[in-house]
């Protein structure tokens, strides 16, 4: 895949004041490139991402991905089949990262993390938290109050599954990450029990504000993919992008 094909840009660590002990020194972020790869076929993509973990260059840049794929189930390491309950004419991938099965399509935001965990002194548990974190920032931006669950990994509104996540690290590097369902058909996840728990309510952030874009506006999946990506910059000590 040639991910210099796509837009991407170079994200600027924050000055950090000398009071502020919580954070990096903005002389001590590492380089981080935010790439947008739009709508994509599932495999190239975790291809992708699983040969730069494989190759493990303690040098490299720290990449951010957003996108959305093409319908696809996808059965993470210790995901059972018995859970996929009438794939249809959805593949289904068994692929390498934690967890269950779950549904990627188009109108939902997919985005992965490609951190030298090693070099920002993460654990898997930090990455967890500031994904989630930064997922509940999003939608408090839209007005919708959201929250995690204990021992369920991903964001809830009202009971309800907005956002899911599941990470591998390999080489001191993550990849995978997480979805987001903006704008989507909810229909397929109908046909899964998702991330293994059956009679799971799935949701997405169009229906909880009424269903409706405006007139003039950028389209709801931009807007969304513009915050999202500045929550996630902010918590990394980089400065947000321009909405």
């Amino acid at each position: 895949m040639q991910l210099g094909a796509y837009k991407w840009f170079r994200a600027e660590p924050a000055a950090v004041k000398e009071t502020d002990t919580n954070r990096n020194s903005s002389d001590n972020v590492p380089p981080l490139i935010v790439r947008r790869l739009g709508l994509q076929d599932y495999e190239p993509i975790w291809k992708s991402m699983a040969y730069l973990a494989e190759q493990g260059k303690q040098d490299r840049d720290d990449e951010i991905w957003m996108l959305s794929h093409k319908p696809v189930y996808t059965l993470g390491q210790t995901g059972k089949p018995e859970h996929i309950l009438d794939a249809g004419d959805i593949p289904v991938i068994n692929i390498d990262r934690g967890g269950q099965v779950t549904y990627h399509g188009p109108g939902q935001l997919v985005v992965y993390l490609l951190l030298n965990m090693r070099r920002r002194g993460f654990g898997v548990r930090n990455l967890v938290d500031l994904i989630e974190k930064s997922i509940i920032d999003t939608l408090r931006e839209f007005d919708v109050e959201a929250v995690t669950r204990q021992g369920a990994p991903g964001v809830y509104v009202n009971d309800a599954k907005i956002s899911a996540l599941g990470l591998r690290i390999k080489n001191g590097w993550s990849y995978h990450g997480l979805s987001l369902n903006v704008k989507m058909d909810l229909e397929p996840f109908s046909r899964i029990n998702p991330c293994g728990f059956e009679n799971l309510a799935v949701t997405q952030l169009v229906d909880l504000l009424g269903g409706g874009e405006v007139d003039g506006e950028p389209p709801l999946m931009q807007t969304v993919s513009t915050v999202l990506s500045n929550k996630l910059l902010s918590r990394l000590d980089y400065l947000p992008r321009p909405i």
